[in-house]
């Protein structure tokens, strides 16, 4: 349980899968390090290195964090994420992050802080809260299973209009 009475709400893209969507609910006091674990388990995939990068609005990286100590006298090494917060890197609306993981070949999630709101006391926290398509594969990005676009699921319900042939808008 957090000290802390709030809940980040992150929604997580991929530039392989058009159709991928995850939401994250997770406490803003979660340090990088146990959000990078959260996600892993959450993705499914096996332990590896990554680095989770701060963003502009471009998804321009402006500061990265990594797994290892690289200690504090070394002028721009980064920061150690298990040494920071998320409320230290996201405290705003649409702040966004980076999660590569994948260095060699530049695979990377894309997270946007999308809401931010009071813990329901029925649920547990961190959690996946949405889920849509399959998560793309770890190691191979050609066996990323591709589905229908997520924007033609959701309007699905809405049909196309079928019109009144008694309607004339000719006046």
């Amino acid at each position: 349980m957090s000290a802390v009475n709030i809940i980040f709400k992150y929604r997580m893209l991929s530039d392989e899968s058009d159709n991928f969507v995850r939401d994250f609910e997770v406490y803003p006091d979660m340090t990088l390090g146990e959000f990078h674990r959260f996600l892993l388990e959450a993705l499914g995939y096996e332990p590896c290195m990554v680095s989770i990068f701060k963003s502009d609005s471009e998804w321009r990286l402006v500061e990265e964090f990594t797994e290892l100590d690289m200690g504090d006298d070394i002028p721009g090494s980064p920061r150690c994420m298990d040494n920071v917060r998320l409320m230290e890197v996201n405290n705003d609306f649409h702040d966004r992050l980076v999660y590569t993981f994948d260095m060699i070949n530049d695979r990377s999630y894309y997270l946007e802080l999308i809401d931010m709101q009071r813990p329901d006391a029925t649920l547990s926290y961190p959690r996946v809260a949405f889920e849509h398509a399959p998560v793309p594969d770890q190691y191979d990005p050609e066996a990323t299973e591709q589905s229908g676009s997520i924007f033609e699921e959701m309007m699905s319900e809405y049909g196309e209009f079928d019109g009144d042939d008694n309607y004339d808008d000719e006046y």
